[in-house]
């Protein structure tokens, strides 16, 4: 009878050690797979064009400092989540934030121009960084973060910038029919009469065609242009709209309509015509 009861008594004991182990080597596989998970977690976020992936995404990061000259959106957050992964190793020839040597010649353009670049793209960086889905404001607040350190950002001007706005301005400042070529149609002057080639060119052709920059010609160098007026204004329209050598299709905005590029050209040839 003893003998029974002392075997039962040892059974149980290896059955409670038994699930004693069991539950350890449980809780054990748990944390490793939670260390696994952690290890694994992705370092940032795909974004899907139709989400909401500017101003929410920017807003999660808790960044304080908007640094978008009186703007109330968190440029620095918009910058930790999109342009750090360049702007802040040199990436693809990225100027890092806060190499006043590195920025010097970029500054030198004005705050305008690096916008410009910032929203619609400039050599290896893409429009608005890859996020199609940031506003212009947005962007204007991230390139204030970035360029801050370099130099003095101004405030920001109230009224709209994109070319519908400019094209409502009236008078055309050096495109459309008042300083057509005779090589432009009465179709591409009835096309492009009334809209603003001038700020079309100052927003987007003026990177290049004020600096020469991939072998751009300078507007108002006569020598440069000469041998492209021999040409057709009907081929450099060709060129402008689709692409030519080291220029990219509509100066790479291809959001622009056929005629506003037409104006911008009339107006980058004006002087030389």
């Amino acid at each position: 009878m003893v003998r029974v009861k002392s075997s039962k008594l040892i059974m149980g004991c290896l059955a409670t050690l038994g699930l004693m182990t069991a539950g350890i080597a449980v809780a054990q596989d748990d944390a490793e797979r939670a260390a696994i998970a952690e290890r694994l977690a992705p370092v940032g976020e795909l974004c899907v064009q139709g989400e909401d992936c500017g101003t929410a995404m920017a807003a999660s990061s808790g960044g304080g400092d908007t640094s978008s000259g009186g703007s109330s959106v968190d440029g620095e957050g918009i910058y930790n989540n999109v342009c750090m992964a360049c702007h802040e190793t040199g990436a693809a020839g990225a100027p890092v934030r806060g190499d006043e040597a590195a920025w010097s010649e970029r500054t030198g353009k004005g705050f305008e121009t690096l916008l410009s670049h910032a929203i619609n793209g400039f050599n290896a960086m893409p429009a608005k960084g890859g996020n199609p889905n940031l506003s212009d404001e947005e962007m204007r607040a991230a390139v204030a973060y970035v360029v801050k350190p370099v130099m003095d950002v101004p405030t920001q001007e109230t009224g709209g910038s994109d070319t519908g706005d400019m094209a409502a301005n009236g008078e055309n400042a050096g495109g459309g029919s008042s300083e057509s070529t005779s090589g432009e149609s009465a179709s591409d002057e009835a096309a492009t009469a009334g809209i603003d080639g001038a700020a079309i060119y100052n927003q987007i052709c003026m990177a290049c065609h004020e600096t020469g920059a991939a072998g751009a010609p300078v507007r108002g160098n006569a020598e440069q242009w000469s041998a492209r007026l021999e040409q057709s204004t009907d081929t450099l329209y060709s060129h402008a709209i689709n692409g030519f050598n080291a220029m990219p299709a509509k100066g790479g905005n291809p959001s622009l309509s056929d005629d506003e590029v037409k104006a911008a050209v009339d107006h980058l040839i004006a002087p030389v015509k």
